[in-house]
């Protein structure tokens, strides 16, 4: 480019041989905003390139879907014409990392490499391997956090009294200022060798294909925030969510997608909330259900970090095992939106053809696939979120199903999702299921949610008999619902460690509605007519907190405080908790120790917590929140 070639005119040739050569690595954090990684590239630098490696092979074999492809190579688009702007471009490359990057070290003459830091466990040992690589060759390897709010090896590692929740500032974007004399080499068959591929090319056929729900990119993903911030009065004003007809759809201001692929930082979304919150407020600091979806996701990585097993349930130290059963003629049903339950197949519907559903949609969905109806396991439904969901990710997708099947961290087993019940009071009309399933038009709300009841002589006027142009009920959902809590009874009855706890006692025979099952709410959302505080309730902790309750309290963070339980038995077990501010710290079996910042893997610190707790065991513990919105 010209400004490529009169910046390296303009700059002493001894200097620019001097100057470390850098490629960064674009992995997730596809944005030029709040990537600290892709600013030490550039520091100092003669060149930068930045990469993306993407194997056709793995497109054409993998099970993701069409609509994640698409929105990961919209996302790269938006990357490179954003690098466009600063006379840089993006390289995407076509292979596999370990087999390209030594080609490239040396073709480059590369001294530098950066990269933001994965946290799942296959990306730290794909990462592992690559420093191995440039050490090798020679090359710095720099790597930054910056895809979660915590730097969660310090939740893991740190010992002692220094806090171990840290998060900094949103760095500035990458602009032409900051590139300074650093350029990108750019060849005129630059779009032939590395340019963004086209769906077609990686196989897919687009005959057909909708135009996208949720467009991929760094502009989408700021255009949305910036809507999203809008809203000042919803911000002023905010309750924990309710659910409505509205929430089903896709909103011009959801977020997931983008944090997932890192089109948008979660940092710069944290404190964008938080610096509009207080100016509305005078200063007040935010409520922690205001963030209860960014404290969910960290809660997951840091759970996964150091499990590599986190998405099996063999071999999972967190996870209970359950005989679930073997059904691929259910399973299919399930995931093809041919359940026979409207409400079911309209959500599914809805996510196959746009690859987002609401997150109580999920959770509908999911308890109906594992503990509510079919008894199918859940890992089988995280596949299928894996392949449609735009916003799937390794740690929260596992964490999500095990916790909605009650694998883990969540045991009240006994509230169950009624698939015909909860959508209609969410949607008492019907016109979700009239849109993704148009089939069911013309049945009257009365019946729209369970047209099987309609007398033959209204599904002959809307069109539609049941069991011809729509499937009967795969299940009994009564008979089923209330043979699979029996089932899940058993099973935790077994489990020596959960005895005593008063858990299986609490568990009703019904709900007096006739459906089977109690109806549940979701975690942060708030059942109307009732309050969260349960005094009866335990605390919703993975399986081995609960044998023996060790735990560890962190530094207060936005007036609040944020607890990690760890199981010292199998070291792997973390526990996210929040307490609302304001609430006394003799609520919490840890007395007297404010502000105690302590993630200890000795016996020492189970004693030590274990006196406390004897010492405090009348403590009322109701005001204490955890992040899943029930009490403990």
């Amino acid at each position: 480019s010209q400004r490529a070639a009169s910046q390296t005119a303009n700059y002493p040739l001894k200097l620019v041989s001097m100057a470390p050569n850098s490629i960064h690595w674009f992995r997730k954090g596809l944005r030029l905003h709040d990537n600290p990684a892709l600013q030490e590239a550039i520091r100092g630098a003669g060149t930068v390139r930045c990469v993306y490696f993407l194997d056709p092979w793995f497109a054409g074999s993998s099970s993701v879907g069409v609509n994640r492809w698409r929105f990961l190579l919209q996302c790269l688009e938006d990357l490179d014409a954003n690098l466009r702007k600063l006379n840089s471009r993006l390289f995407v490359i076509r292979g596999q990392p370990a087999n390209v990057f030594p080609r490239l070290f040396k073709e480059w003459k590369i001294s530098r490499l950066t990269f933001e830091y994965d946290s799942e466990p296959f990306g730290k040992e794909r990462d592992a391997a690559i420093k191995k690589l440039a050490m090798e060759a020679g090359v710095e390897v720099i790597v930054k956090t910056s895809h979660t709010l915590y730097d969660l090896d310090k939740i893991i590692e740190l010992n002692g009294a220094q806090p171990p929740l840290t998060y900094k500032m949103p760095v500035e974007t990458l602009s032409d200022t900051l590139m300074g004399r650093c350029v990108t080499p750019i060849s005129e068959d630059h779009g032939d060798k590395y340019g963004v591929p086209s769906l077609e090319e990686l196989g897919f056929d687009i005959e057909g294909l909708p135009t996208a729900v949720w467009p991929g990119g760094e502009t989408e993903a700021l255009t949305r925030i910036e809507r999203h911030l809008e809203r000042k009065a919803w911000v002023a004003n905010f309750e924990r969510p309710r659910m409505n007809a509205n929430s089903l759809l896709a909103s011009p201001t959801g977020l997931s997608p983008y944090l997932r692929f890192g089109c948008l930082s979660c940092r710069l979304f944290y404190f964008k909330l938080t610096d509009l919150y207080r100016k509305v407020k005078k200063n007040s600091s935010p409520p922690l259900s205001l963030y209860g979806q960014l404290l969910w996701r960290e809660f997951f990585y840091t759970a996964a970090t150091n499990n590599p097993r986190f998405d099996k349930m063999e071999g999972n130290p967190i996870c209970v095992r359950i005989p679930w059963d073997k059904n691929p003629e259910a399973l299919a049903k399930w995931a093809e939106a041919k359940t026979g339950f409207p409400w079911i197949d309209a959500i599914m519907t809805q996510l196959r053809q746009e690859g987002w559903i609401h997150h109580l949609a999920r959770h509908a969905v999911a308890c109906f696939l594992t503990r509510g109806d079919l008894w199918i396991s859940w890992e089988e439904g995280m596949k299928v979120f894996e392949e449609l969901l735009l916003d799937a990710d390794w740690s929260v997708n596992a964490g999500s199903w095990m916790w909605l099947s009650c694998s883990s961290f969540f045991q009240q087993f006994f509230h169950c999702y009624c698939p015909v019940g909860f959508g209609r009071r969410t949607d008492p009309n019907g016109d979700f299921i009239r849109r993704y399933l148009p089939i069911l038009r013309g049945f009257p709300a009365k019946y729209i949610y369970d047209p099987w009841n309609a007398p033959e002589s209204v599904q002959a006027a809307a069109k539609c008999i049941i069991g011809v142009h729509y499937p009967k009920p795969m299940v009994h959902h009564a008979e089923a619902s209330r043979l699979n809590i029996e089932r899940m009874k058993q099973i935790y009855q077994q489990l020596s460690r959960y005895r005593g706890l008063g858990l299986l006692a609490s568990v009703p025979s019904t709900n007096g509605n006739g459906n089977g099952g109690m109806m549940a709410y979701s975690p942060g959302e708030q059942q109307p007519g009732t309050n969260n505080n349960n005094n009866n309730s335990h605390c919703t902790c993975v399986s081995h907190f609960l044998g023996h309750r060790n735990g560890v309290v962190l530094r207060p963070v936005s007036s609040s405080v944020l607890f990690f339980f760890q199981c010292l038995e199998c070291r792997g077990a973390l526990l996210l908790r929040v307490m609302a501010a304001g609430a006394s710290y003799s609520t919490l079996t840890m007395k007297n120790r404010p502000g105690l910042a302590v993630l200890d893997n000795s016996s020492n610190a189970c004693n030590r917590y274990h006196n406390n707790n004897n010492n405090n065991s009348s403590s009322s513990s109701s005001s204490m929140v955890g992040v899943t919105g029930v009490s403990c």
